[in-house]
């Protein structure tokens, strides 16, 4: 079994050391993990607009926890921004699939 609260714990420790977007948003994925969506969300909207308006795994991991949060609309909105993001055909695809449930 995965022990997501000490991942969560040394993603907070990673944070504080180096503050990359990608470790802001993989320490919300890792909370969510542990502590459901809300968390992340709280976390993923602390961070800047200016530094996730074109970070596709950002809005991804926004769309995957509004979903668990039962915000649907909401969810398909960040799920479009990834997939619009998306330069290579078959991230797009699995995004449409894993998001959308688009199974064309």
């Amino acid at each position: 079994m995965t022990d997501w609260a000490s991942i969560a714990a040394l993603y907070d420790g990673v944070a504080g050391l180096d503050p990359t977007i990608g470790t802001l948003v993989a320490r919300a994925a890792a909370h969510a993990s542990a502590s459901g969506p809300d968390i992340a969300l709280r976390l993923l909207g602390e961070l800047p607009a200016d530094r996730t308006a074109d970070y596709r795994p950002y809005h991804s991991m926004r769309a995957h926890c509004l979903a668990g949060a039962v915000r649907p609309e909401a969810a398909g909105a960040s799920a479009r921004r990834a997939i619009e993001l998306t330069e290579d055909p078959a991230v797009g695809r699995w995004l449409r699939y894993t998001h959308l449930g688009d199974r064309t």
